[in-house]
């Protein structure tokens, strides 16, 4: 029988005060939490299940409620994610939903709050990788990484590899405006890896660093060893992360 791993945590970092990140595995969510150690969980391929980030809007007010809200929304959905038109579908309502959360026209002190998305969701022949803002999908395989995600992130400066900006997310204005997610579907076999994640593990981490990481380590010791290099590499960001694997057993 398939089944799906998904080993996930979720931490402030060194420099942030507190955690705007949420995280949603299946029916499962972590949020504004701080863990060290990974929580594995692992579930029989069937229904389609979502794994998926927060990145609460730094410098916004309320980033840990609009990620919060987002998350909880997409495991309450959860098996009827079992298509593309669905997903998009999913994050323009919860766009709909920040915005409106944050006071709506008439604002208020949540006025702007806002968050990135991106996650999985596993089928049992595919995965529908999608995500509004900068936070990623990474296929793993033995050829290296593999971004799925698309950035919403505007070009970056000569000399620079990463950049705070954003050119769309859920909420984030104080007029309502609306959201074009990506999604893309990719084929699933057995021993098939992604990583979820938030830009407070890709902004301190090059890619050949997470490459390294996942090649030695599967599952929970991976997860761990992700953060740990964030965390040595000056955790600037809330760091949220989950490693998906396709398993038979």
């Amino acid at each position: 029988m398939r089944y799906v791993t998904v080993s996930a945590l979720s931490h402030p970092g060194l420099v942030r005060e507190m955690n705007e990140d949420s995280l949603v595995i299946g029916p499962w969510t972590l949020c504004a939490t701080v863990t060290e150690s990974p929580q594995t969980l692992v579930f029989p391929m069937g229904s389609p299940l979502v794994v998926a980030v927060a990145d609460g809007l730094g410098g916004h007010p309320g980033g840990e409620v609009a990620s919060a809200l987002v998350v909880r929304r997409l495991a309450s959905l959860g098996p009827a994610l079992g298509g593309a038109d669905a997903i998009r579908e999913a994050l323009v309502a919860c766009n709909r939903a920040v915005y409106e959360a944050a006071g709506g026209d008439a604002g208020g002190e949540l006025a702007a709050m806002g968050t990135t998305v991106a996650g999985a969701v596993v089928r049992p022949d595919s995965v529908l990788a999608f995500n509004v803002g900068d936070s990623r999908v990474l296929a793993v395989s033995g050829d290296g990484l593999r971004q799925v995600s698309v950035d919403d992130s505007p070009p970056l400066a000569p000399g620079r590899r990463t950049t705070s900006l954003v050119t769309q997310c859920l909420g984030g204005t104080r007029m309502y405006r609306a959201i074009h997610p990506h999604v893309t579907a990719e084929p699933l076999a057995p021993g098939d890896r992604y990583l979820i994640c938030t830009d407070g593990l890709t902004d301190p981490l090059p890619a050949d660093v997470l490459d390294e990481v996942l090649r030695e380590h599967d599952d929970g010791q991976a997860a761990f060893e992700l953060w740990k290099a964030a965390i040595e590499a000056g955790g600037p960001d809330n760091i949220t992360l989950a490693v998906v694997r396709v398993v038979d057993r």
